[in-house]
């Protein structure tokens, strides 16, 4: 892959600076991470200059430093590829706005559903790090749901006027799109002088296999735009006589990508804390002042994005339905050792067999590299051994893989009975609500980083040496071609969405609904029945639900102390006879008891309305409910409505009738 009219050398008619005579006559070849290593002018011009020690301007000649260097029309090129690319891959949303994601629908309904509080937090000044408006009464820890408000927020006038679903097209849209002229721009900037390599380094990183699954239905994961932003800022850290302000500029971003996704955060985090250590103590000697800068730097990014993120993370941990840890069988959710050299379904070489064997579902296809870049990684490794930068890079990415394989190590779909580092690790604090399989993600941009250098290396070699032009070009473009064309992605499959029933857009729903009922729907929304979030979505949240797809607090009563994640509220006798009917099951026999169960849920849903539409088995559960409330529901709007706020209401109202079998 190439950009028309980027030459080898990334040369443009405004001109780059190029190396000074002392940098051409330097011994050792390696591109090292610009802001890491010796600073010759063959590391990029930083856009923000930086105040070096003396140490640093005695052992290297002196160079120019240009505060901004204009964007040329191959940079132009560059970052309209992204934006091309990630409409490509997009498009079928676009162009059918009546589909939904195929491979992951219930997480598109409910970031529809946190776009929308997002605009009702701005609209209706809300409070917004909780709501009620889903899994009424008890309500839903925005902050312990992965909130997105630094994308609801802003995105409030595309939400307003032309709905959620528009929002969040645009919200994934716009995670590929930036995120990779993201990576672009600080690659180009600050490791690299040639732009095909930053191209191709950002490209990995943006388009990777795993960043096309989590495009299948985890916008907030795949919107990684601030993760090179972080990396700069922190190697930045170690420049003296800017310590305030380089701490406040890293705390904001810190602060920024906590509001987008944490768990992204936190695996950008421990990379860099080791990538740090590593390097910084490889150059203690040779720079003894930038150690004690890096650490003041440090700590004011920590004080600053502590103390604006204390607040919001005390409720995520301690406030209203927070939960300790994701459930076990997520926590064992591992990558498949032999995953790592397989193709992804989304890969032009994948296909769904394979990899539906290898991953737990679609969305979570964490590693998927295949042969040609597990090959392409190691070999790089290998040639730029030299460079302490991407030796630590290359321990961090096998670090990542280990963490990925979870508490057990499988290979092919195998159990082979071999713990994982992970089994160590998965019931510590804040690690136990880590998905481990997700850690082979992070492995993506520390191969993108590497093969943004090799390349960089490949250019310096050719200039050096032009005799070796022919088969270094060759050597080096046949390996990126075998490497990453059979990872081309294809576009997103959608489906049908669901029709929203009339009920819902004409508003009748408001004639059952306001501050004191919620609206239950048959079944109650959880993970294989999310549309019910899109409804409220749609109406602005006006409309409150019971039932919710969202991570909830465990309520078992024979443990009080168990507060683990599930994903759906606790069970009530209603909820759960009604989705064991629609999962196929036979109505079982309706007595009094029953119907006591039923009124003592509704009453505490506060229900003002039950609602079903046409679905699988919806006769049945229309059998089941009439029974139960003993009357027949009226057809409004598509939908059947039992109108149940007499009951709910009179303290005095029963449900008796005879025993009715379900055969």
């Amino acid at each position: 892959m190439t950009i028309t009219g980027i030459d080898s050398q990334g040369q443009s008619p405004d001109g780059n600076i190029g190396r000074t005579p002392g940098a051409a006559e330097a011994p050792d070849l390696d591109a090292e991470i610009a802001a890491l290593e010796t600073d010759v002018a063959a590391a990029p011009i930083s856009v923000i200059p930086a105040a070096r020690p003396a140490t640093e301007d005695q052992d290297g000649p002196a160079r120019r430093v240009r505060i901004w260097r204009r964007l040329t029309w191959r940079d132009v090129l560059a970052l309209l590829s992204f934006v091309a690319i990630a409409l490509y891959l997009t498009a079928p949303l676009w162009l059918r706005l009546d589909h939904v994601l195929r491979d992951d629908p219930q997480d598109q309904a409910f970031f529809e559903w946190m776009l929308a509080h997002g605009a009702r937090v701005l609209t209706d000044g809300l409070y917004p790090f909780f709501s009620d408006r889903m899994n009424y009464p008890d309500g839903v820890n925005i902050m312990a749901n992965t909130s997105v408000l630094a994308v609801s927020l802003p995105l409030t006038p595309v939400t307003l006027l032309f709905g959620p679903h528009v929002s969040f097209n645009l919200f994934l849209t716009l995670a590929l799109a930036v995120t990779g002229c993201s990576w672009y721009l600080v690659l180009s900037r600050h490791f690299v002088t040639w732009r095909m390599a930053a191209w191709l380094g950002a490209l990995f990183c943006t388009f990777a296999p795993s960043m096309i699954s989590h495009a299948g239905g985890h916008p907030n994961i795949v919107m990684q735009f601030l993760v090179p932003l972080i990396i700069w800022r922190t190697l930045e850290l170690r420049r003296a006589g800017r310590t305030l302000r380089n701490g406040l500029i890293l705390a904001g971003l810190l602060v920024w990508q906590a509001f987008i996704n944490l768990e992204i955060l936190f695996m950008t985090a421990v990379g860099l804390g080791i990538f740090c250590a590593v390097v910084g103590l490889s150059r203690r000697k040779q720079y003894p002042g930038e150690g004690s800068a890096f650490l003041r730097g440090l700590a004011v990014a920590a004080v600053a994005s502590l103390a604006a993120l204390a607040y919001p993370l005390s409720v995520q941990f301690f406030g209203p339905q927070s939960y300790h840890g994701l459930p076990q069988f997520v926590r064992n959710f591992g990558a498949d050792l032999g995953s790592f050299t397989a193709y992804a379904q989304r890969s032009v070489a994948g296909n769904e067999v394979t990899a539906g064997r290898l991953a737990q579902n679609a969305s979570e296809e964490n590693a998927f590299f295949g042969w040609g870049v597990v090959i392409l990684f190691f070999g790089l490794i290998v040639w730029m051994r030299r460079s302490v930068a991407v030796v630590t890079l290359g321990a961090i990415a096998v670090l990542y893989a280990a963490m990925s394989l979870g508490p057990r190590i499988f290979l092919n779909g195998i159990n082979t009975g071999v713990p994982g580092i992970w089994a160590v690790l998965h019931s510590v604090p804040v690690l136990n609500s880590a998905v481990p399989t997700r850690w082979a993600m992070a492995i993506a941009p520390v191969i993108g980083i590497v093969l943004t250098l090799g390349c960089q290396r490949a250019a310096d070699l050719v200039k050096a040496q032009p005799s070796a032009r022919g088969p270094v070009r060759v050597a080096m473009i046949t390996a990126v071609a075998m490497a990453l064309v059979p990872l081309v992605p294809t576009p997103l499959r959608t489906a049908p969405m669901p029709p929203v029933p009339a009920f819902v857009t004409s508003g009748e729903w408001k004639q059952y609904v306001d501050d004191n009922h919620a609206v239950v729907t048959l079944p109650l929304p959880d993970s294989s029945y999310p549309d019910p979030l899109r409804w409220s979505a749609m109406t602005g949240q006006d409309m409150r639900l019971a039932g919710a797809y969202a991570l909830l607090p465990n309520q078992n009563p024979l443990n009080p102390l168990d507060r683990t994640a599930l994903f759906a509220p606790p069970w009530r006798p209603t909820s759960g006879l009604m989705a064991s009917i629609r999962e196929g099951n036979p109505i079982p026999e309706i007595t009094d008891t029953r119907r006591e169960m039923t009124l003592a849920d509704l009453r505490y849903w506060h229900a003002g309305v039950i609602m079903l539409t046409p679905q699988t088995r919806d006769i049945d559960l229309l059998r089941a409910m009439s029974d139960l409330l003993g009357f027949q529901p009226t057809w409004t709007g598509g939908a059947w409505i039992w109108d149940v706020r007499n009951l709910v209401d009179n303290p005095n109202a029963v449900l008796t009738g005879p025993d009715i079998s379900g055969a």
